[in-house]
C-alpha cells in the first residue's frame, strides 16, 4: 500500500493526495509514467521524456480497489510544466487535467480518492471551501474594501493626533480637555 499524504488545497477545487500510482500512456508507442499527486480534476505526472504544454494524452491509470487492481482510462491535457529533471534525475514533472473520462471511471476515481481521505480531511476541505466562498463574497460586496478604508482612516487619525501629542478618541480627532 503506498504512503499517502493530503496536500494543502492551495485554493483548489478538489483536494490533492500525494500518492504514486502507475500509468500507461500512448503517443506513438506505449510508455510508463507515474503520478506525484492526484485529485478529481487532474494530477501531477512524472514522464521519462519531455512533453509539450497543451498536449493531449490518452492514458490508463492503475490503482488498487480492495484486493483488486483497477484501472481507468482518460484523456488529459498538459496544463503546466517544469521541464527540469526531477530529483531522481530520470523524470520530468507535468500538471495535467482530465479532459475526457467516462462517468463510470470518474466514479471509480472519486471512490478511490474518498477512501484515501479521512473524515478530518473532508472537514478541513469543507472549512477551506466555505472560508474561500465567504472571502469572495466579502470582496464582491465591498466589505473588505470598506474595512480597509476604515482601518486606514483610523490609523491616519491616530498618527496625526500622536504628532500633535493629543490623545486619540475614536470618532473625534481633537478631543476637548
Amino acid at each position: 500500500m503506498p504512503q499517502i499524504e493530503v496536500i494543502d488545497s492551495e485554493n483548489r477545487k478538489y483536494p490533492r493526495f500525494d500518492i504514486r500510482l502507475p500509468i500507461e500512456y500512448h503517443q506513438i508507442k506505449s510508455s510508463i509514467a507515474h503520478t506525484g499527486n492526484i485529485s478529481e480534476g487532474g494530477f501531477l505526472i512524472y514522464f521519462p521524456e519531455e512533453k509539450d504544454l497543451n498536449q493531449y494524452l490518452s492514458l490508463k491509470l492503475f490503482f488498487s480497489s480492495g484486493s483488486e487492481l483497477t484501472s481507468i482510462q482518460a484523456v488529459v491535457k498538459v496544463v503546466w510544466t517544469d521541464n527540469r529533471l526531477s530529483k531522481d534525475g530520470e523524470h520530468y514533472s507535468y500538471g495535467v487535467k482530465f479532459i475526457d473520462i467516462s462517468q463510470e471511471d470518474g466514479t471509480k476515481l472519486r471512490n478511490f480518492l474518498r477512501n484515501l481521505s479521512s473524515p478530518l480531511d473532508d472537514m478541513l476541505y469543507l472549512f477551506h471551501t466555505v472560508k474561500m466562498r465567504l472571502w469572495k463574497l466579502m470582496n464582491f460586496t465591498g466589505v473588505i474594501a470598506a474595512e480597509k478604508i476604515i482601518e486606514s482612516v483610523s490609523f491616519e487619525k491616530a498618527k496625526k493626533n500622536k504628532r500633535n501629542n493629543l490623545p486619540f478618541v475614536h470618532g473625534r480627532s481633537n478631543p476637548e480637555p
